[in-house]
């Protein structure tokens, strides 16, 4: 009798997909939406969600004329820059949460998510990052909208309370094991406090951690036979301590009280090494109950000839040794993670700032010719 392998023929995104590893979209722009392509990720690459953040808008804002017309109407409506940005992208993530509201129920609210960072400027400002949370996710007026707040020492800070007061968070620029552990803290406090309050403690977030910038920021400092090995590393002691805090007396308690277990979000996992695999971190990220947002030519490279690896192991493998050999050729874990966090959170402002101005010379352009 003649069978068919069926795995053999799905496509890597759905085999992905299948082992539950949900795939999001690190993109968005207007042509995106307008010309059909990221409903097609979802129905042909099995991607159930995508991100954004300043740089993204500014790259989408910047390269295209499909803004004009709303940063005409919003600025002679008298809005500042910045409101001008957030009408826009709001309105971009609304019509991709739309996209994604079928998987957003299909899934009792797990997946279908879309996301929002609050500006850059207020990484050090917990007060006002909360506040600005909870505006946008009021007037974005959609359920699967997360709101990303850096997680920084101040930013966590207002990710407990945003928690706190319901709204769903993507908790961004993490890179190592203890500032992954200090945003779950944070999350984990903000549910504990509702729960104490009477509140329900259903409350989604995500813990966005940073892959390949760890092997750009040692290129060229350790032997060839660590090339490219770092970022997979720290994602391995990473696992490990989600896997740990899942199954610790503490979060089984919330979770039996009704809470949602936050999920482990791999980003920045484009390769930025020309001569490795283009597909290096996705193979090697693969694990069930967790996120791989992907930027948008490693999604189609993935989806073309990509492989699932053997998944990252509970146990975090080999990560010890293979750390330790980084600390013999002179790299400081903890001091990078710290430099990374602080170079990233710099680079958002950076790309913030760029981002206003190209909105604000398109302002005075389009009045100008009227």
């Amino acid at each position: 009798m003649f069978f068919i392998d069926w795995k053999e023929k799905m496509k890597p995104t759905r085999q992905l997909h299948d082992l539950g590893q949900s795939i999001w979209l690190d993109n968005i722009t207007r042509e995106l939406l307008d010309s059909g392509t990221l409903e097609g990720y979802i129905n042909d690459f099995s991607v159930t969600g995508l991100t954004s953040n300043p740089t993204i808008f500014d790259h989408a804002i910047k390269n295209s004329s499909a803004y004009d017309d709303d940063i005409r109407h919003w600025s002679a409506a008298g809005k500042t820059t910045e409101s001008v940005f957030f009408d826009l992208a709001l309105h971009d993530l609304r019509r991709a949460a739309a996209l994604f509201r079928n998987v957003h129920e299909r899934t009792n609210k797990l997946d279908g998510w879309v996301s929002l960072e609050v500006s850059p400027l207020l990484a050090h400002d917990p007060i006002r990052t909360e506040i600005a949370a909870e505006d946008l996710s009021v007037r974005a007026g959609v359920h699967n909208l997360f709101i990303k707040i850096p997680g920084t020492a101040e930013g966590l800070l207002a990710v407990q309370e945003a928690i706190f007061r319901g709204i769903p968070v993507n908790i961004t620029l993490l890179f190592s094991r203890e500032q992954y552990l200090g945003a779950a803290e944070a999350f984990l406090r903000g549910i504990e406090r509702r729960i104490e309050a009477g509140l329900n403690p259903n409350v989604d977030s995500v813990a966005s951690v940073f892959i390949s910038r760890w092997d750009a920021a040692v290129a060229g400092r350790v032997p060839a036979e660590l090339h490219n090995r770092f970022g997979i590393a720290i994602a391995m002691r990473l696992y490990r301590a989600y896997r740990e805090l899942l199954s610790s007396p503490r979060w089984q308690r919330v979770f039996n009280l009704g809470a949602r277990p936050q999920r482990l979000l791999w980003a920045s996992t484009g390769t930025k090494d020309r001569h490795a695999s283009d597909v290096l971190y996705i193979k090697a990220l693969a694990a069930p109950f967790t996120v791989n947002t992907m930027p948008e030519k490693t999604l189609l490279a993935f989806g073309g000839h990509g492989e699932i690896g053997p998944g990252l192991p509970a146990d975090g493998g080999d990560c010890k040794e293979v750390l330790k050999e980084f600390a013999k050729a002179g790299i400081d874990v903890d001091a990078l993670g710290t430099q990374l966090q602080e170079e990233g959170t710099e680079a958002f402002v950076q790309s913030w700032k760029e981002l206003m101005d190209v909105i604000e010379s398109k302002r005075e352009i389009l009045a100008a010719v009227g």
